[in-house]
């Protein structure tokens, strides 16, 4: 694609974002979701391949649909109120209408079919944009209308989330299938706990976005997509490959590493709710989609494949993103004995 107009379609996403995250008016919300529905077909569809132009033919119907529910519970809760202030959604039917928008440009269960054909379909940096930057909207509008939103709705949302993120990602063998089933996973995780304590949910996706972008550079590094290729792919660039095992391992919300930060005040928070059965099979069904994040920590670095590789050994790279992976790969790894500091900014 030419560098202009991946540029402008950059600028278009930030903008789209920037516009939707800072809005108080519905109509100024939908329009920012608006522009990054557009901005990110043309970075769907560059290849140029079936495959892509299928995937942001889905990813455009299905964002269609959410904008025009985002629409119809604003205009339902103006017609009720008399207010478009995204902070006064009040209506229960306008509640109910935009949780379901939400959730579907979100890919939460039940609306989460669309979410790993996408992912597929599209390059791996396109899809780290997919699975980080276009989530942050939405969640930015239900950090918004949390007081108003039903409890009993997303809890519900949040644990079929869980449970179906985990188990249909066991016998995927695409990586960027197993990481939308992974997103679909932590989505359950900031969904259940948005009513109860908003920043958590934020704090939840700013570390899980700092991790996916972690393991995707590293993927697009080694340019790996399968896991047959993972396990060829540790004699590229071997410290990368030890990197990427750690961050799975972070990601899937193991003790020593980040991403067990999120989890354990989740978990902490649902029992101060006195939710504590919420709390258990929540936990519970995490484990399910631990066992895909172990699978490819394994092809990654533990196990050798059956036959030679030919690749001589980089120990050194020299691509741009080098400095940008060692630093999303630190924080991966090593925030959690800070977590009091982060606890203090949050």
């Amino acid at each position: 694609m030419n560098p202009q107009a991946s540029l402008i379609f950059i600028i278009s996403l930030l903008l789209g974002t920037t516009i939707t995250i800072s809005s108080n008016h519905w109509i100024a919300a939908w329009a920012g979701l608006e522009i990054n529905t557009l901005a990110i077909l043309p970075l769907i569809s560059k290849s140029h391949h079936p495959r892509a132009i299928e995937a942001a033919t889905k990813y455009f119907l299905t964002q269609a649909a959410a904008s025009a529910l985002v629409l119809f519970s604003s205009m339902t809760n103006a017609w009720c109120t008399g207010q478009w202030d995204i902070t006064q959604l009040t209506n229960p039917t306008s509640c109910l209408i935009l949780t379901s928008a939400i959730a579907m440009k979100l890919g939460l269960v039940p609306f989460h079919f669309w979410f790993p054909e996408v992912l597929q379909g599209a390059p791996l940096i396109t899809g780290l944009l997919l699975s980080t930057l276009m989530k942050l909207p939405p969640i930015a509008l239900l950090y918004m209308t949390s007081p108003s939103l039903n409890p009993t709705l997303l809890t519900t949302l949040a644990i079929l989330s869980t449970a179906l993120g985990g188990w249909m990602g066991l016998n995927q063998t695409q990586i960027r299938k197993i990481l939308a089933f992974s997103s679909i996973s932590h989505l359950g995780w900031m969904a259940i706990i948005i009513v109860y304590n908003p920043k958590l949910t934020l704090l939840n996706f700013y570390l899980y976005a700092m991790m996916t972008a972690t393991i995707f550079l590293a993927l697009n590094t080694t340019k790996v997509l399968k896991l047959s290729t993972l396990m060829t792919a540790w004699t590229k660039t071997p410290p990368l490959s030890a990197m990427l095992l750690l961050a799975l391992l972070s990601l899937a919300g193991l003790p020593p590493l980040t991403g067990f930060l999120p989890k354990w005040l989740i978990i902490q928070e649902l029992t101060k709710q006195d939710m504590a059965p919420a709390a258990t099979l929540i936990s519970l069904l995490s484990l399910l989609s631990l066992f895909f994040y172990l699978r490819l920590a394994y092809c990654t670095a533990i196990t050798l494949p059956p036959h030679t590789t030919n690749h001589m050994k980089q120990w050194r790279t020299n691509k741009p993103t080098s400095i940008m992976i060692a630093i999303l790969a630190t924080m991966t790894v090593m925030l959690l004995p800070i977590s009091p500091m982060i606890l203090t900014l949050v």
